[in-house]
């Protein structure tokens, strides 16, 4: 019976060899080697956790806020390594994303997908 703890480290490791963490390493230390872009992600991450805070405390987000983050966002895709950058974030997720359905999929199987669900 296969240790369910060396699986998931396997599994690290699978992610760490992987092209689409290598894509966005590669991307990743582009960024932060261009003092410019690098300032500007900075910027647009911060922004981003601002408002995620205040949204989880239920707080109100100002028109102000959501347009000065819209123009963080639209500064950050026009910049050509940010939004590789970006790209190759979002191409990991959805490996890691799927993984995560196929290892939760005992569960879903015992439960139910809840998304699946019927009113009762």
């Amino acid at each position: 019976m296969p240790n369910i703890y060396d699986s998931a480290y396997d599994l690290e490791k699978a992610i760490r060899e992987s092209d689409e963490f290598k894509n966005l390493k590669e991307a990743y230390d582009a960024v932060m080697s261009d003092e410019s872009a690098k300032q500007m992600f900075d910027n647009f991450r911060d922004t981003q956790m601002e408002l995620q805070e205040k949204q989880m405390q239920g707080q109100d987000i100002s028109e102000e806020e959501v347009e000065k983050a819209r123009q963080v966002v639209e500064l950050v895709q026009q910049h050509e390594d940010i939004s590789k950058l970006m790209e190759q974030e979002q191409r990991l997720n959805m490996v890691i994303n799927d993984v995560s359905r196929i290892i939760t999929k005992p569960l879903e199987e015992l439960y139910g997908d809840p998304s699946q669900q019927e009113e009762q």
